[in-house]
């Protein structure tokens, strides 16, 4: 599987799992969301989703280990919402919502290695140029 359906199964399976309790997640969320519980909230969120990369086979250690957790939570926390108050026959609404959210993230991923591609205006380059002119 590619990694994006990795995820997406997951983040579907934490779900399916938590099904029969959505009162108890509503209320837990409800608690965690309480200022004296806000960092007990993001260490949760922290370990769920490294949980999830880690079980997809992400091994890395560099900046990109934080920002795919951070990114990942954030997704993952707002199809938690969306979860909690969807009705729909068979969660279609969220499956939509998460599906949506993982095609978001892939779209800027896309925009970030097309935009690393390109050469780009460098103010140190520029003043550097203009102490020392190209011959």
């Amino acid at each position: 599987m590619k990694i994006r359906q990795r995820i997406r199964s997951l983040v579907w399976k934490r779900l399916e799992i938590m099904g029969p309790a959505r009162e108890a997640m509503r209320s837990a969320l409800s608690i965690l969301a309480m200022p004296q519980n806000v960092p007990l909230g993001l260490k949760v969120g922290w370990r769920t989703t490294d949980r999830m990369w880690r079980l997809a086979g992400d091994t890395s250690t560099d900046f990109n280990h934080y920002t795919k957790r951070m990114t990942l939570g954030a997704v993952y926390a707002s199809t938690l919402l969306v979860w909690l108050n969807d009705e729909t026959e068979g969660w279609s609404e969220t499956a939509g919502f998460l599906d949506r959210r993982i095609d978001d993230v892939m779209q800027f991923e896309k925009f970030k290695a097309q935009w690393r591609g390109q050469e780009h205006f460098s103010l140190s380059r520029f003043l550097g140029r203009l102490r020392y002119p190209p011959r």
